[in-house]
């Protein structure tokens, strides 16, 4: 089955399934208690809001043609500043509410601290975001799903590009030493090793928050380096590569999602021009993108931001698998997700058996005239 949440397919669609003979929800309560978990305060809420608006855009559709099996779907927020010692307390606030499902979290750190705590109480976790290998090829968390790529396939990318696309084989390799700009950083160094076309001339982890970043500068420009890869999030890139252009080392600058987006510009302003990263595949062609994009701006007056695809496209499929097994138990939900395949902003998606969104991918971005764009 394929199912959307936009416009007058969604009333078609809900008053079809709400026809069928299925299973009660699995739930006592009178509404279905939909948690959303990530950073709404802070640096990082530029990657955390986006994923509010999203769900709520779904959601409130979704009431307003009945719910579900007559059930209301209630938001449960909870903010964990994309820090892993708030997220389990953030995890713990929402299991000890009753939350049924979570969209969440954002950053990989905070998702690998809260997932046991989710894991024990059987609840479905999805996150647009987390790319930290650890959360599906460990097999560690049953109860995770994501409609982003994972990190085995955007280190890679960003070598490849670096190497293919640029031209540049000295490579210096940074990291912000966290969960998630770590192993991408590592990552990036092992496929740099395996296929032998490049050289990783310098590898080190930076500390985050940190006033000033003029010593790895130093070290990039020692290191005869002709591209910089970065691992980790904006803040920290924005304070390289002001440098790096005050320093006039004259290279390019590669780094990955966690740069994506209005919040590095921001904070880089001219020195952002020419900087490259990963991101989500590119959806710009994608119909329900667009009507999801067009949705956001009647909704807010304003684009939404990074990762609203993918909340989205993982409020759309959690609340299908609801609909479709009658349940909100995690078994129930997962058999669903694993079998249908479902249109969304990101693509007609389902998931293998890790939890990754089967046929995703990442492209490459450039900042262009203060907005990133494509790199055709």
């Amino acid at each position: 089955m394929k199912f959307t949440v936009s416009g007058k397919i969604l009333s078609t669609a809900a008053c079809v399934m709400l026809a069928l003979s299925a299973p009660a929800l699995g739930v006592a309560a009178d509404t279905i208690k939909f948690g959303i978990a990530g950073p709404h305060s802070g640096d990082l809420a530029p990657y955390g809001l986006p994923s509010v608006s999203a769900a709520k855009l779904v959601i409130d559709k979704v009431n307003a043609n009945g719910g579900i099996k007559g059930k209301k779907i209630e938001i449960l927020q909870e903010d964990d500043v994309c820090k892993p010692e708030i997220s389990t307390n953030t995890a713990t606030k929402l299991v000890s509410s009753g939350v049924q499902v979570v969209l969440g979290h954002i950053c990989s750190g905070a998702t690998i601290a809260a997932m046991p705590i989710y894991k024990d109480a059987g609840i479905l976790v999805m996150s647009p975001s987390a790319t930290s290998d650890e959360l599906t090829s460990s097999g560690k968390y049953p109860n995770f799903f994501r409609t982003i790529a994972p990190n085995a396939l955007q280190s890679p990318a960003m070598i490849d590009f670096a190497i293919n696309k640029l031209g540049k084989k000295k490579i210096a390799i940074i990291h912000d030493k966290g969960d998630y700009g770590k192993p991408l950083a590592e990552g990036a160094k092992l496929h740099v090793e395996k296929t032998g076309k490049g050289q990783v001339v310098l590898f080190e982890g930076i500390t985050p928050g940190a006033p000033d970043y003029s010593a790895i500068v130093q070290k990039i420009k020692e290191a005869g380096a002709e591209v910089v890869v970065f691992g980790g999030y904006h803040p920290e890139a924005s304070k390289i590569v002001s440098i790096m252009n005050k320093k006039r080392l004259g290279i390019k600058f590669v780094s990955d999602d966690g740069v994506n987006g209005d919040a590095f510009i921001k904070l880089a302003g001219e020195d952002a021009e020419g900087v490259y990263a990963t991101g989500p595949q590119d959806t710009s062609a994608n119909p329900l993108a667009l009507k999801a994009k067009e949705e956001h701006k009647k909704a807010y007056n304003s684009d939404p931001g990074m990762f609203f695809d993918g909340a989205y496209a993982a409020t759309v499929v959690m609340l299908n698998a609801i609909e479709k097994s009658g349940s909100t138990k995690l078994e129930d939900l997962k058999k669903v997700l694993q079998a249908d395949k479902v249109d969304t902003p990101v693509g007609a998606i389902n998931f293998d058996a890790k939890g990754d969104a089967v046929g995703l991918g990442y492209s490459m971005y450039v900042v262009e005239k203060g907005k990133y764009i494509v790199v055709k």
